[in-house]
């Protein structure tokens, strides 16, 4: 990121560190309200509240309000880091991870928050556990009555859009108690975003980034929080693997790098965005493509061996999902703003990514910074789909943060706080 923020006296940053922690732990506690859950099962149980059971009682019009308060918090904290000269031993830098380790960990302990998709990764595994059914043939509908499944709206009548390693991953969640699976993968996904924030910081300063100001600019952001770890999101999972990835790419293993990167669309597909650029990186091209193979291969096999054929169900699911339109997406405001259809200004909004895409994939074959255009492309993707929810920033943030591309980087400040009410109650 930028160098910014000089003038920014220790007191202040100091201030200005302690106000965005108490903004992001009010943020963890809100209480039943905003766990939709409880609206889903009608009940209010101990293995789903977790120890901060009620929290604080407040709706979603208080909620928004802190959020958006920690969002602006966030952003001038995070340009104030880069007027200073942080390096991983100083006290600041200690203060600024211990800050992040618990914050990370409050969330983690906070109930499932705006968001009941944890509900449908533990049901595709009970489908497996309880009634020996195929994730990817049969939807959570198919055990109604089960705890999980009873608690899926979205994805109720829907097969498994997930990839087989996820699936597999979590198919030993299956067959014990739906409490005991829900903050299992809350604690994986608050592991995976520790994992992000600190591999974002070493692609960092390979990257002559300041490294602890790129780990705030990702696992400090309040959506990050609220939304990736308060909604055990497998997207975590998924970016960790990539990132993993890109770091291998940009080491001295590129093969590695490329078999990460395939592991991590095989959680969920959306890490494929990074791919194209990682295969045109100077000088490794030919071991990341071998990585990237080997490893496809392997995944196919046992993706197969698993499920059999019905295993590629889960594209056609992504593919109907993209045909749906969420409130917040930027297709959908423009088309609130312009009065134009949302399908004309969604064909639009693709098309132009498409022609982005293939002008980054030119310039990065030419010698372009391939993680800076895999930044772009990812940002773009996000502006284009029609269906936007604000744990997908995940994606962008950690790319963003390292890319030393002020516009990128002040563009993912700005898709941050157009999120900032999408997935909240009011």
């Amino acid at each position: 990121m930028p160098s910014a923020g000089r003038g920014f006296p220790g007191w202040a940053l100091g201030s200005a560190g302690i106000l965005l922690g108490g903004l992001l732990a009010l943020l963890a506690v809100p209480g039943r309200i905003l766990v939709p859950a409880v609206t889903a099962g009608g009940d209010a149980p101990r293995w789903l509240m977790g120890v901060f059971g009620d929290g604080l009682g407040y709706a979603g019009e208080r909620y928004l309000q802190i959020l958006l308060a920690a969002i602006a918090v966030w952003a001038v904290f995070v340009y104030a880091l880069g007027g200073r000269e942080l390096r991983a031993g100083d006290g600041v830098a200690r203060a600024l991870w211990i800050l992040i380790a618990v914050l990370i960990g409050l969330f983690a302990l906070a109930p499932p928050l705006h968001s009941l998709d944890v509900f449908s990764y533990i049901s595709y595994a009970r489908l497996d556990g309880v009634a020996d059914l195929n994730p990817y043939e049969y939807a959570p509908a198919s055990i109604f009555n089960d705890p999980a499944a009873s608690r899926v709206e979205d994805f109720r009548f829907t097969v498994s859009a997930y990839g087989p390693l996820f699936t597999l991953l979590t198919l030993p969640l299956g067959s014990g108690s739906v409490g005991l699976a829900l903050w299992t993968l809350k604690g994986i996904s608050a592991l995976a975003v520790g994992a992000i924030a600190l591999l974002t910081a070493r692609i960092a300063r390979t990257r002559g980034v300041p490294e602890v100001q790129a780990a705030a600019f990702v696992a400090l952001n309040p959506l990050t929080l609220v939304h990736v770890v308060g909604g055990a999101h497998n997207d975590a999972l998924m970016v960790a693997l990539a990132l993993a990835g890109v770091l291998g790419v940009l080491s001295a293993t590129p093969r590695l790098g490329g078999a990460l990167l395939v592991a991590a669309a095989a959680v969920k597909a959306s890490a494929a965005v990074y791919a194209p650029f990682a295969a045109l990186a100077q000088g490794s091209r030919a071991r990341v493509l071998t990585g990237m193979a080997g490893a496809a291969i392997a995944v196919g096999l046992v993706g197969l061996a698993a499920f059999g054929p019905s295993v590629t169900e889960a594209l056609a699911v992504i593919g109907d999902n993209q045909r749906t339109v969420s409130y917040w997406s930027v297709p959908a405001t423009l088309s609130r703003i312009t009065g134009i259809d949302i399908d004309a200004v969604r064909a639009a909004a693709l098309a132009i990514y498409g022609f982005a895409v293939v002008w980054l994939l030119i310039w990065t074959a030419r010698g372009g910074d391939w993680v800076r255009a895999a930044g772009w492309a990812t940002f773009g993707l996000l502006v284009a789909t029609a269906w936007m929810v604000p744990w997908y920033l995940i994606w962008v943030l950690p790319l963003a943060a390292v890319s030393r591309d002020r516009v990128l980087i002040g563009g993912t400040v700005l898709l941050t706080l157009l999120q900032a009410a999408n997935g909240i109650a009011t």
